[in-house]
């Protein structure tokens, strides 16, 4: 687990990252005083708003890099590789919040049948990945909650971003994984 003042220091590195890609084109070094523990392989998403809507989310659901590799690329990539949106300008950068989310391990959610998922998710803590063949979708934990979804809602909406029909998590061949985030704003 980070303390605040971790997640505090991760958000001050995100906002480095795409003020200086911004303004410059350059990637940031890795910060001198980075802790050791935060070169631990770790999952992690970046999420911007402006105005209180979403401007870019991006991030690496599996821990293939260290956690403060994965929030310099997360961040520059919500910033400016986002397909949703246009790339973030310089007149924009002050009117950004920015959200990090450092995810666990994802865990395969073991069930006897598909009906069984939603008794299986708890709204509020975990996140989901579905994954059917090639596609593969991702909702983090807190948007279950901001957008007041149930468990099936949930499941529904994770197949979608899937790209697979909403009802897809009812098969057999769909693997459910589910996963917990730290957010810092």
């Amino acid at each position: 687990m980070l303390t605040q003042e971790d997640g505090d220091y991760l958000l001050k590195i995100a906002k480095e990252a795409i003020e200086t890609f911004v303004k410059t084109n350059r990637k940031i070094e890795i910060p001198s005083d980075c802790p050791n523990y935060m070169k631990e392989d770790l999952g992690v998403f970046v999420t911007l708003n402006k105005n209180q809507n979403l401007r870019g989310c991006i991030g690496y659901p599996e821990p293939i890099m260290p956690l403060i590799n994965a929030i310099i690329d997360s961040a520059i990539s919500a910033a400016v590789r986002d397909p949703r949106f246009p790339q973030v300008s310089e007149n924009e950068l002050e009117d950004l919040d920015y959200e990090i989310t450092v995810l666990t391990k994802p865990q395969l959610i073991e069930v006897k049948t598909p009906e069984e998922y939603p008794t299986k998710v708890n709204i509020g803590e975990d996140g989901l990945i579905v994954e059917k063949g090639f596609f593969k979708g991702l909702l983090l934990p807190q948007v279950a909650t901001e957008y007041n979804m149930s468990s099936e809602e949930f499941l529904s909406h994770t197949c979608i971003k899937a790209g697979i029909r909403p009802n897809a998590w009812l098969n057999e061949n769909v693997e459910v994984y589910k996963f917990q985030g730290q957010i810092f704003k």
